[in-house]
């Protein structure tokens, strides 16, 4: 059942913040499936840039919705099975290390979203992707999908917090299994990010096939 509370639904955060900015051409149109969309995983030496899509019932309000980036971590597995039984459509994707390493981080998180947006088997009428920066998304039709970014947008707008959540919770579980693939990095704790841990653990083991060598440039291995 759709948790209902005091926070706004998908369209009602877009109408105050298109309030906020002036509309402009997304103010004239009312959108009914709006996907939201968010990456995790751009910073950490190691392991695939995750995304996350997610279409919301325009119904759907929950207060932990509210800004994903301040939920525990046990709150975030609570949340993931709450977004995927309630959701219209969610579709988690992910870019490997070695394409990140070909494309670069910005293009692979793009990617990802892409991807993500692919597995809902609906072609939302309106995409809200975190951030500033995204490529417009064509539908099985060849048809551009409009598109808006959201600057933290996963503390505005709660389709994207939910796919942040998604992209979060899914890739910290890939990384706790490559953790134990790969022992000595501290990935269950760190999920590859540049911590002290990681560092040492590279000087002492080396790399592995996860680690991105884009982002090791200036270290030696």
């Amino acid at each position: 059942m759709a948790a209902r509370s005091n926070g706004k639904s998908t369209s009602e955060a877009l109408a105050e913040i298109l309030g906020a900015e002036g509309g402009g051409l997304f103010g004239q149109v009312r959108y009914s499936v709006i996907a939201g969309c968010d990456e995790a995983g751009r910073g950490p030496l190691a392991g695939p840039v995750f995304a996350g899509a997610v279409i919301l019932p325009e119904d759907f309000r929950h207060p932990w919705l509210a800004d994903s980036k301040q939920l525990t971590k046990l709150r975030r597995e609570q949340m993931r099975p709450i977004i995927e039984q309630n959701a219209i459509a969610w579709g988690v994707a992910s870019v490997s290390a070695a394409e990140i390493d070909e494309i670069n981080i910005l293009n692979a998180s793009i990617k990802a979203m892409h991807l993500a947006i692919a597995k809902l088997g609906i072609v939302p009428e309106l995409i809200l992707a975190d951030g500033n920066r995204f490529k417009p998304y064509y539908g099985p039709d060849g048809a551009e999908v409009p598109y808006m970014t959201v600057v933290k947008g996963d503390a505005k707008i709660p389709a994207i917090s939910a796919a942040s959540i998604l992209a979060k919770t899914y890739r910290d579980e890939y990384m706790t299994a490559m953790a134990e693939k790969y022992p000595g990095y501290g990935w269950e704790r760190n999920m590859a990010y540049p911590t002290k841990e990681h560092y040492e653990a590279i000087a002492a083991l080396g790399i592995t096939p996860e680690h991105r060598k884009s982002f090791l440039k200036n270290i030696k291995y």
